[in-house]
């Protein structure tokens, strides 16, 4: 059979054309024949031009071809694989419609995806236009009310440089009316002083005469009396004198009444300097202490219950209220009990260093100190000391007088001491100032069992030399750690906070039980 469609028995079945080929075929407006020519149409009736060349041969053999393929047994899987392939073809060719129709849907897609998009576009454009203009039209109602403002402005101005104008021609005005009405009131004071001095000087003129008799009369009776007085006098004092002179036993009364008085007042006079002083060693308070313990008489007076209480309450522990690191509460504890136990003795003071930041506790622990020992304390200042100048002396001996006079024993605590206990080498300190430590070293040269010293300085480097020589312990009070800062913080709100609470006394604003 297959030399129907022109092929050998050993050649291949060539593959059928497909739907492009066929309608480019059609297209193109004829098919080729075995030989290759072209089909032409007559123009006259649409039949071929040519009816000689047709070949029938070529019918008949595809008549006997049919024939035999009829008579074949594979004739039937022939003609299937032809449907087939014509199925194949025309089901590819539903596809590519299919897929001609996807890209076209696609291609909607796409193009109203675009219009979207330029609407969009379109819509985000005039967005931004209303905004720029609505920014324009913000900037034009700024740019107009900042025009107001500054007309505003200049029409205010204008005016308040009219009213200062016209205030100042007013000023002017009322000054030039003042100046003169004083021109004419001070002319008219002239004139009428220059007639009052005019008629005085003619009546001084009219009186000269007068005057002059009278101011010679007054005189030579001033004259005559005090001649009279002084003649008077001597007679009397001469007489006097002359009977005094010639009895000896009043001669001798006199000289004995004046000796006497002499005496009299020269011991009044050294006798009240020393009651004064003792009065001021033993009742009153030294200018220098700002703080103390020791009662004084009229203090008893006037607080008998807290004197009494004093006296009462025993000595409390060194270090309560104090809180301090362990290492350095140990060593204040044997420094308390020292001078306890020095007190209890009579024996002679430990005088006692203290240095450190402000704020560590120096100032409690003398307290405490002083406390625990039972005696007094009195707290100096040495800021105080150099404004005093030359009283600085006089004042530091009475310091030390009223602080020897105490029964109990007085801790005298020296706060800020760098500040007049500096070298005496040093440029700063004054001469004064240089006197009042020379005063401070001789009454502390020797110990005492009267007063002990406690000295409190930032700066211990710039003290004199002779102040070291004075210390028998020193003491620095460092910053406190965590742990001293929390055990601070609970014995503060235990102390002022949960025990006033507890005990009903107090109530704290604010703060609910």
């Amino acid at each position: 059979m297959s030399w129907i469609f022109g092929l050998n028995k050993d050649q291949a079945i060539p593959e059928a054309p497909t739907f492009q080929d066929a309608v480019g075929a059609g297209g193109s407006g004829g098919g080729k024949n075995d030989d290759g020519d072209k089909k032409e149409k007559s123009s006259g009736g649409g039949s071929y031009s040519n009816w000689s060349n047709f070949d029938p041969t070529g019918l008949e053999r595809a008549a006997t071809a049919a024939k035999e393929l009829d008579r074949s047994a594979n004739a039937k899987g022939a003609l299937d694989l032809a449907k087939m392939q014509e199925q194949t073809k025309q089901m590819e060719q539903q596809t590519k419609i299919k897929e001609y129709e996807g890209a076209l849907e696609q291609m909607k897609l796409d193009q109203v995806r675009s219009q979207q998009e330029e609407r969009r576009k379109t819509l985000s454009h005039e967005t931004q236009e209303h905004q720029k203009r609505a920014q324009y039209q913000d900037q034009l109602a700024r740019r107009r009310y900042d025009d107001q403002l500054a007309q505003q402005k200049r029409v205010n101005q204008e005016n308040l440089q009219k009213q200062e104008e016209s205030v100042q021609k007013q000023e002017a005005m009322r000054r030039s009316t003042i100046e003169y009405e004083a021109d004419l009131k001070h002319k008219n004071d002239m004139k009428r002083l220059e007639a009052e001095l005019s008629g005085k000087a003619k009546i001084e003129r009219e009186n000269k005469d007068i005057r002059n008799e009278q101011i010679r009369i007054q005189a030579r009776e001033h004259r005559e009396t005090v001649l009279q007085s002084i003649q008077t006098a001597g007679s009397i004092l001469g007489e006097g004198f002359r009977g005094f002179i010639s009895d000896w036993d009043k001669v001798t009364a006199a000289v004995a009444g004046l000796s006497l008085l002499a005496v009299g007042v020269y011991s009044a006079k050294q006798g009240t300097g020393v009651l004064a002083r003792y009065a001021e060693a033993r009742l009153g308070k030294p200018s220098l202490v700002r703080d103390t313990s020791r009662f004084t008489p009229l203090e008893v007076l006037k607080h008998p219950i807290k004197f009494c209480k004093k006296w009462i309450t025993r000595p409390s522990d060194a270090l309560q209220g104090v809180i301090l690191k362990p290492s350095l509460e140990e060593r204040i504890r044997e420094i308390a009990i020292t001078t306890r136990n020095t007190k209890s003795n009579k024996g002679m003071y430990r005088n006692i260093l203290m240095h450190g930041p402000p704020g560590t506790g120096k100032t409690l622990f003398a307290k405490k100190l002083a406390m625990h020992s039972g005696m007094d304390y009195a707290i100096m200042t040495g800021g105080d000391v150099a404004p005093m100048g030359r009283e600085g002396v006089s004042a530091m001996h009475k310091l030390f007088d009223w602080a020897s006079t105490s029964r109990r024993g007085v801790l005298l605590f020296v706060d800020e001491a760098d500040a007049f206990l500096r070298r005496r080498s040093s440029e700063i300190i004054s001469e004064d100032l240089r006197s009042t430590l020379n005063a401070f070293l001789y009454r502390t040269g020797e110990q005492s069992n009267k007063f002990m010293l406690v000295l409190a300085s930032n700066q211990p480097e710039q003290f004199d030399w002779a102040i070291n020589d004075r210390l028998d312990e020193m003491v620095e009070f460092g910053l406190p750690g965590r742990e001293e800062r929390e055990r601070m913080v609970r014995f503060y709100f235990d102390q002022y906070v949960i025990k006033p609470a507890t005990e009903g006394k107090k109530n704290i604003e604010g703060w609910k039980f």
